[in-house]
């Protein structure tokens, strides 16, 4: 199974957004028990809130729920509990590796490092661009897909 663990500022916009996406998305393909897929937030501002209503009605617009979501900030536990722990932007990265003391398992990285053109997922929150924020989640995700498939020793990871 592969554990992966969304990070974003505040876990009601990015972060929530990539983990449902990434649900609906490995369920579509029928992979879904080969996945843990959560979300957390850096910081604690919004611990316990519900996922942001113009993030929760973007999902929406693609048929996914996201219902029952509330916030939670990352643990220093968290290194151990997750393959991955990917941020959607650089503050986060810096934020995760203060919290955890360090990445020997090289398993902290940004969402858009996957791709083609490594970048910061802006955050909608000041952007207002929701859609965006989907269709670069998206992209995020076909690449670590690809990049699973590609680097993952696992024989059971290699089916995804």
């Amino acid at each position: 199974m592969v554990k992966i663990l969304f990070v974003c500022w505040g876990n009601i916009c990015r972060s929530p957004m990539a983990e449902f996406i990434m649900k609906d998305m490995v369920e579509k393909r029928g992979i879904a028990d080969q996945f843990l897929i959560e979300s957390a937030a850096h910081t604690s501002e919004e611990i316990g809130n519900p996922v942001y209503p113009p993030a929760a009605r973007e999902l929406a617009r693609h048929g996914i729920s996201c219902a029952g979501k509330r916030a939670r900030q990352i643990s220093r536990a968290d290194y151990s509990r997750y393959d991955w722990v990917i941020g959607m932007e650089q503050v986060n990265i810096r934020y995760m590796l203060r919290c955890f003391g360090q990445d020997p398992e090289k398993k902290v990285r940004r969402l858009l490092d996957f791709t083609d053109n490594p970048r910061d997922i802006a955050d909608p929150w000041y952007t207002g661009e929701f859609r965006l924020t989907y269709r670069e989640i998206v992209e995020g995700y076909e690449s670590l897909l690809s990049f699973l498939l590609r680097e993952t020793p696992d024989s059971s990871a290699r089916r995804i």
